[in-house]
């Protein structure tokens, strides 16, 4: 079966390879931890405060900066074709994940973390989105924040 899988396309030429590993085995381990398909894929694109704006103001109508955007490629579709198990050559595309590597930075100073912390959690609070989390009532918020945090510490990336 083919191995889950992050792909990268950094715009600012902030985020370090290393970061990017770090980042790579996250998300796998995210993807294990909430029973996600084996061939699942997920792309990744760290932005400027500048770019971050324009999407946020063209997809939701916000004309601000944000941290993190999740576009999930299967949003609002109760159809979803089903892969044959014995089919590796197509992956399973879950979204897109956008991330301010500004916001991240200046968040990382604000809570008193490292860049490498804010990052990874962007990227899980991104992910949980494409899988369907939301954090629009307290009690979505705390399920949310909670398996994020879970998540992390699996990696050693604790508050």
């Amino acid at each position: 079966m083919t191995l889950k899988q992050v792909d990268f396309n950094d715009e600012t030429g902030k985020v370090s390879e290393s970061i990017m590993e770090v980042m790579s085995g996250v998300i796998k381990t995210a993807m294990t931890m909430e029973n996600v398909v084996e061939n699942a894929e997920v792309s990744v694109t760290f932005v400027d405060d500048e770019r971050i704006q324009s999407i946020n103001k063209e997809f939701r109508g916000l004309d601000k900066p944000t941290d993190v955007l999740s576009f999930a490629l299967n949003e609002g579709e109760n159809d979803i074709p089903d892969i044959p198990l014995d089919d590796e050559t197509i992956p399973e595309l879950l979204g897109d994940i956008i991330i301010s590597v500004p916001r991240a930075e200046a968040q990382a100073k604000e809570y008193g973390h490292s860049f490498e912390r804010e990052i990874n959690f962007l990227l899980v609070h991104g992910f949980l989105h494409l899988l369907g989390y939301d954090h629009g009532s307290e009690e979505e918020e705390k399920k949310m924040f909670a398996r994020q945090e879970e998540i992390l510490e699996e990696h050693g990336l604790k508050k």
